[in-house]
């Protein structure tokens, strides 16, 4: 048995101060804070009524606020900015930081060599929270192989490539030992 289709009952559409509707049975008084909004009629009706002129859900001291809000924004020194995120790239181009190479499988200079030669790197910041590993495209004509030995696993080497991080074009910048395959670096802004 449906309710709904059995309910003989007259309703009132009913209206508080904030112009939200509800309805009511008829021949009761209504609720403390409410009114009657001028219609009446079986639920299905009224319901009805309501569906087609409260189309704004907000409660009006809001949309009284919003519309001044509108009118009358404040000026920006009032408004709070937003909290300054700590930007990676930021922190990474200010100073050198620890830096080391990372391969797999193996971690030893000849395997960093055959990355060279393919011109792709990989470099750890080692002092963020976790690592931060990027993947550098090499680029050789800016990069210092002069001083490496890279079978006897000795001498320095500088890497420099660019990549984008954070969606920000930079430049990386590493020296580093053959023998420890770790060293120090930076980002450059591009």
């Amino acid at each position: 048995m449906n309710r709904d289709q059995d309910d003989t009952i007259l309703y009132k559409v009913v209206l508080n101060h904030e112009e939200q509707y509800s309805i009511w049975p008829a021949e009761r008084e209504n609720a403390l804070g409410w009114r009657d909004a001028g219609k009446s009629g079986p639920k299905e009706e009224c319901l009805a009524y309501i569906k087609e002129v409260w189309t704004d859900m907000r409660p009006l001291s809001l949309r009284k606020k919003m519309e001044e809000l509108a009118k009358n924004p404040p000026p920006l020194s009032e408004v709070e900015a937003p909290p300054v995120k700590n930007d990676l790239v930021q922190r990474l181009s200010e100073g050198e930081h620890p830096v080391e190479v990372t391969l797999r499988p193996e971690k030893t200079a000849q395997a960093l060599k055959e990355s060279i030669d393919r011109g792709y790197v990989h470099i750890k910041f080692t002092n963020t929270q976790g690592g931060t590993e990027l993947g550098v495209r090499l680029d050789k004509s800016a990069s210092d192989f002069g001083q490496a030995n890279f079978s006897s696993a000795s001498g320095n080497i500088r890497l420099v490539g660019g990549l984008t991080l954070d969606y920000v074009k930079v430049r990386c910048h590493a020296n580093i030992d053959l023998g420890t395959l770790a060293g120090t670096g930076h980002l450059e802004r591009l």
